[in-house]
């Protein structure tokens, strides 16, 4: 994506916009972390979505960023950090995009960071991952992608149930993924987690 350099007018705007974002956003929501709240305060949210949506990069909802993609209003991403405590002894999994904002605003926060494309998280594979986040919200979380963490690791998404989405947090545990659904809210969601259909009569 090419990034355009800002007139001083837009960086002042922009700045302002991420401190609106912060006091109406998060903090309203109980997110109040400095780790959390100094780097998505920094980090130019309008960097990362298509030259027509820039003046709406800061608003509380998804933003459509072509090809079926979408990037997470801010509160989720507030939530994902939140929930999933990153540290520097985190070896980290995101499933998401390797040069979207919430990759930005993880990697800094962990060990090492790993990216892998949703298409990508059914594809056999393995790991000692501590932390695996989803940018998005699943209905399952395919075997294939839990065995990529390890043992006790933990997990942060957003979940589908019964057509609403929520933050959701879990562990790994005897190799599997126990996930527990907190807080409503908006979240994008991946098609490639959708559950099984099944045949009903």
């Amino acid at each position: 994506m090419t990034v355009t350099p800002m007139t001083v007018t837009e960086e002042r705007s922009s700045e302002a916009a991420r401190r609106a974002m912060i006091d109406s956003q998060l903090r309203t929501s109980g997110i109040n972390e400095p780790w959390i709240l100094d780097p998505m305060g920094s980090l130019p949210r309008e960097d990362f979505v298509p030259a027509t949506m820039r003046e709406a990069a800061y608003i509380d909802r998804a933003i459509p960023l072509g090809d079926g993609r979408m990037l997470a209003a801010p509160l989720f991403h507030g939530r994902l950090l939140a929930e999933g405590r990153p540290t520097k002894s985190d070896k980290a999994l995101l499933v998401g995009d390797a040069q979207g904002y919430f990759a930005a605003l993880l990697r800094p926060l962990v060990g090492s960071l790993d990216v892998i494309a949703p298409a990508e998280a059914n594809e056999s594979g393995t790991g000692d991952y501590t932390l695996l986040a989803i940018d998005g919200a699943v209905e399952v979380v395919p075997e294939r992608l839990a065995d990529r963490l390890a043992d006790d690791g933990r997990v942060v998404t957003g979940q589908v149930l019964r057509g609403v989405t929520r933050i959701a947090t879990g562990r790994k545990s005897a190799g599997t993924i126990t996930l527990l659904p907190l807080a409503e809210i908006g979240i994008p969601i991946l098609p490639e987690f959708a559950a099984p259909k099944r045949w009903t009569f």
